[in-house]
């Protein structure tokens, strides 16, 4: 058994035994001459000099080894030995740090239990969908993933929190289904969920049992900007994979503005951030339009769709997109009236893009009366 000093996230009894494999048992030790400060980019703990770190010294198998360095690896964080003291006295650790080591020397301590408020749940659940891939996929080959990842188990505790109203319908919940069997057979940038699922019938009268598949990706903003001084609303154009795989002649589509929202991330901030990003615009008043599942029936996703007051000069139209993931936009400056008689002609096949249209038409006089003062 290899012994193992714990002075961060690790420590965290669930996030261990996802990552590790084995439930955390662990005494108390200290690393002489270092403490644990959050760091300056985010909230994880880094050591720096100080007066001695306080942690948790756990002896773990070959095989929990093997998975605490390909956990660590993905943050390119490398196993290095460590002396410790223990109440036995002092011995030689293992340590996970920084393969480029830290530049930062100071900063506030670290707060294990701070972090578990804000992050714990969602590191969790990252942490088992990460854990997966062990034996898959090589440690450097996760990191454009890693994002996603935990994009995705953002979204699942966000709906975990919020119910619709239940005016009509909402008798039967979560505790109604039963899933027996949950399989990944593709774990991707996005991932297929396979269960095997059991759920009481509306009348009554026994339970349905059904096999089902579910494309996860993760929850996602679109904003469609409108100028209402201008009376015109920005559109953006781009190669859609699912309007090709699905021999769409046509698969460039018209689109509002999209993106996921990243872990931590408000949608709000993420309709602007992509605003910015996507079609170099800076939004006034997000107009809130709905909260959505854009096909349940068989994608895990919900949508935050708002429409972006911005100013729509001549001049904003033009290529966009992150070149890191790929996006190459044409965005297109729209009349209002010419708009509405493209949603009513067919030329709108976009499900946000048809839904913020129908809301700006409903809504349309009033900003437009707003804006004029």
């Amino acid at each position: 058994m290899t012994p193992v000093f714990l002075f961060g996230t690790l420590r965290d009894a669930a996030l261990f035994e996802a990552v590790a494999g084995q439930p955390l048992r662990a005494e108390a030790a200290t690393l002489p001459g270092e403490r644990a400060a959050r760091a300056q980019d985010g909230d994880w703990p880094v050591l720096v000099p100080g007066s001695g770190a306080h942690g948790l010294l756990v002896r773990v198998d070959d095989s929990a080894l093997a998975r605490l360095d390909f956990y660590e690896a993905i943050f390119d964080y490398v196993r290095v030995e460590v002396p410790v003291e223990t109440a036995d006295g002092p011995l030689k650790a293992q340590l996970w740090r920084p393969a480029s080591g830290s530049s930062q020397l100071d900063g506030p301590d670290w707060s294990l239990s701070d972090w578990m408020t804000e992050w714990g749940d969602l590191t969790r659940l990252a942490a088992e969908e990460i854990m997966r891939r062990f034996g898959k996929v090589a440690p450097g080959d996760m990191g454009h993933v890693v994002g996603m990842i935990r994009s995705r188990a953002q979204a699942r505790l966000d709906t975990s929190r919020w119910r619709r109203p239940g005016h009509v319908g909402a008798s039967l919940d979560l505790s109604d289904v039963v899933i027996e069997e949950r399989r990944h057979p593709y774990d991707g940038f996005f991932t297929v969920e396979e269960m095997r699922a059991r759920f009481r019938r509306f009348d009554g009268a026994g339970d349905h049992l059904v096999d089902r598949a579910v494309f996860n990706v993760a929850d996602a903003v679109t904003v469609l900007p409108y100028d209402p001084v201008r009376d015109r609303v920005l559109m953006i154009e781009q190669l859609r994979f699912g309007a090709l795989a699905h021999g769409d002649r046509s698969p460039w589509l018209l689109e509002p503005v999209a993106g996921m929202i990243d872990a931590g991330e408000a949608p709000e901030v993420s309709a602007r951030r992509e605003t910015q990003e996507e079609a170099g615009i800076d939004l006034g008043d997000l107009h809130f339009v709905a909260r959505y599942y854009p096909s349940p029936g068989g994608i895990a996703q919900v949508l935050y769709s708002y429409i972006g007051l911005a100013d729509l000069p001549d001049e904003v139209t033009g290529t966009g997109g992150h070149p890191g993931e790929g996006e190459d936009i044409l965005s297109h400056l729209v009349p209002f009236d010419l708009a509405v008689e493209m949603l009513e002609g067919g030329d709108m096949v976009n499900a946000p893009l048809v839904i913020s249209m129908q809301w700006l038409i409903a809504h349309h006089d009033r900003l437009r009366a707003a804006a004029a003062g």
